[in-house]
């Protein structure tokens, strides 16, 4: 059995409740709707038939707040609440660091990567240079570290996968999602990425402003994709992919779906003692994604990956 620890947690993150409980295979709708989590709870009761991950548990937690610590172990009857990062090290097998702020991502991985401890980390791994350069070095290490948006492993996506030679050559990719660029663009380049079989990105330009993001994407292929990322817009991510032969319409909903992979593809790389995505497949999504904001801070300028 793998012992986890769950490192959370950040504003209006709730993957430190809902992993821990579609590990552990329980979880207390009341406590979760207390922390303002309803639409958890209402998940994790409709798939209550899913719920646990054959070979792992959650045994510890830590966040900056007794209280929260104290809630998400009552969500998911998780032993052990650690007074620091370096306890949660000594006594972890590996650890899912579910806050999704990338500016504190290196602290709080550093304890674990220094004690060889595998590590998964929630999106985005990192917003600067000098801090995916700190994690590309680790990995160059021989560090385990694994990171990436759930949407890698949403369904929606890959039942279209399955059709796209239908499509003929692809010559448009479009993708539109609520909220802001930082943590939410990379959930569409994540379902995007993965959906083309991680084709290499060679620029990025972002033409829009904050909270109306626009971004071109072109690839080493030639494809053009553009994804936008507005605040105000009604609650989506959807992908809609434009061939010589036909088209597609991807609609993510299945939240659940996606996480419970995600976390399952960290086990098992855990089992196999090393991640099952490579780390350069999220370091050209990472690169793409700075790149994008070095692009609006400079007027819209084409930035080369």
């Amino acid at each position: 059995m793998i012992k986890l620890g769950i490192i959370g947690m950040s504003e209006g993150n709730a993957h430190p409740h809902s992993w821990s409980a579609i590990i552990n295979g329980c979880y207390n709708a009341e406590e979760i709707n207390k922390m303002g989590y309803p639409a958890v709870s209402n998940y994790l009761k409709a798939n209550e038939d899913t719920l646990g991950i054959s070979g792992a548990k959650v045994t510890c937690v830590w966040t900056q707040d007794k209280y929260i610590s104290e809630s998400i172990a009552k969500t998911a009857k998780i032993e052990t609440i650690a007074s620091s990062l370096e306890e949660m090290a000594s006594m972890v097998d590996a650890v899912i660091l579910a806050r999704d702020d990338p500016r504190n991502h290196v602290a709080m991985a550093k304890p674990f990567i220094d004690a060889d401890i595998p590590i998964f980390i929630d999106k985005p791994l990192a917003i600067t240079v000098e801090d995916l350069e700190y994690f590309s070095n680790q990995n160059a290490k021989g560090k385990f570290i694994m990171s990436c948006s759930s949407m890698r492993y949403a369904n929606e996506c890959r039942i279209v996968k399955q059709e796209l030679a239908s499509l003929g050559n692809l010559e448009l990719v479009t993708a539109v999602g609520k909220k802001d660029w930082i943590k939410y663009g990379v959930h569409l380049m994540e379902a995007l990425f993965s959906l083309l079989d991680d084709p290499k990105p060679v620029s990025v330009k972002h033409v829009g402003e904050a909270g109306k993001d626009i971004v071109y994407i072109k690839f080493e292929n030639g494809l053009v994709t553009t994804l936008h990322l507005f605040m105000d817009i009604a609650p989506t991510f959807q992908i809609s992919l434009f061939g010589q032969k036909g088209w597609r319409l991807m609609d993510i909903k299945n939240s659940y779906s996606m996480f419970r992979d995600n976390i399952i593809e960290f086990v098992r790389s855990v089992e196999e003692s090393k991640p099952r995505l490579p780390f350069e497949k999220t370091e050209m999504i990472i690169k793409t994604l700075i790149g994008a904001t070095e692009s609006l801070e400079k007027g819209g300028k084409t930035v080369y990956l």
